[in-house]
């Protein structure tokens, strides 16, 4: 790794001997030298160098005014600055100091002294920039590992969403849709982006909860039972049971889904019979977008709704089974759910 030095200073012989020593430090390093200090800045700017000896008194910008130019620059907080000043020149130190100076070379500099001390601070600059390159690599490799754990939760959650999809009539293709529907709505509502991904993917666990319905129940073609319905209505609360005390965000969300998302907007839902507001939201938004797939959806036991007569049932619905807020957010969504329904088209489907 080649490294740079960059000497500025106005008086042409110091400039020279200066760079004869910083040329000695050690085999890969460049030394660029500028007798004007706005020069000099204007090249650090364009490609930060690795190590700065300044002298203080100069024309144009002072050395403070150059190193606190420096520091100001993206990365220039890290780079090693020798100030050069005048034997004596203690308020001169101070101030240098205070603006981040990292060493100092008294006039009449001495060559030994110098070339050791640019030695040494180059030696911490290489030791900072591979730090910074591990930290970067292991930064990246995080970034990867949580990439994969995030991976394999999701395509859990959608083996798990397929697990109960097998016990249930309904397709995969509802719960895609359903899905992809919630996310709309969510992004209408104006939640942020981040929230609306983690809908997407929770939204497939609202039915898991299903898997501990008998078959006898989930799966009769006829109409239930008052005492069958009872049974049926167990499933968001099994739902939440598979679902609860994880450490995922994302599955801490199904749980949520599976356990609201048969509550109504004016208490008459299920399982614990809230309203309004006291719904979280993603139930208030998954009910949206489950009913009017269910209802469009055609199944062994019925003939699917047309999507007219479907969105005509959640306005009707509007702040007595659904919150108009989601619904309102749905509708907006309309070409949206549109191409998403024959993107995610059942065989067969209405």
């Amino acid at each position: 790794m080649t490294m740079r030095i960059m000497i500025v200073d106005d008086n042409d012989t110091n400039l020279t001997l200066f760079e004869q020593i910083a040329k000695r430090v050690a085999d890969d390093v460049t030394v660029t030298c500028h007798p004007d200090p706005i020069e000099a800045l204007q090249n650090a700017t364009a490609s930060l160098p690795d190590l700065v000896v300044v002298d203080f008194m100069m024309p144009g910008l002072d050395g403070h005014q150059l190193l606190e130019a420096i520091r100001l620059l993206p990365g220039g907080r890290d780079v090693p600055i020798v100030m050069i000043t005048a034997a004596g020149e203690r308020q001169v130190r101070h101030r240098a100091l205070e603006l981040g100076a990292t060493d100092f070379l008294t006039k009449p500099v001495d060559a030994t002294e110098m070339r050791v001390r640019l030695t040494n601070l180059l030696a911490l600059r290489r030791s900072h920039l591979a730090q910074k390159n591990r930290n970067k690599w292991l930064a990246e490799e995080v970034r990867k590992a949580t990439s994969a754990i995030t991976a394999r939760e999701h395509e859990l959650i959608v083996r798990l969403s397929r697990a109960a999809e097998f016990r249930d009539p309904e397709t995969g293709g509802h719960i895609q849709r359903m899905a992809h529907f919630s996310r709309m709505i969510a992004a209408g509502l104006g939640l942020p982006d981040d929230q609306c991904d983690l809908i997407l993917k929770a939204a497939p666990m609202h039915d898991v909860g299903k898997l501990g319905i008998p078959d006898a129940i989930l799966l009769k073609p006829g109409r239930l039972t008052d005492e069958e319905f009872s049974v049926m209505k167990r499933h968001p609360s099994i739902g939440h049971a598979i679902l609860d005390g994880s450490e995922s965000d994302l599955i801490r969300l199904g749980a949520e889904i599976a356990y609201y998302h048969h509550e109504k907007y004016d208490g008459s839902g299920y399982p614990f019979g809230l309203k309004g507001k006291d719904i979280p939201l993603t139930g208030r938004i998954v009910a949206v977008a489950d009913v009017f797939d269910a209802l469009t959806s055609t199944r062994p036991y019925k003939t699917g709704w047309t999507v007219e007569d479907a969105a005509k049932f959640l306005e009707t619905g509007r702040g007595t089974h659904f919150d108009p807020s989601c619904v309102d957010a749905f509708l907006a969504a309309w070409p949206d759910i549109l191409a998403t329904r024959a993107r995610f088209a059942d065989d067969g489907g209405h």
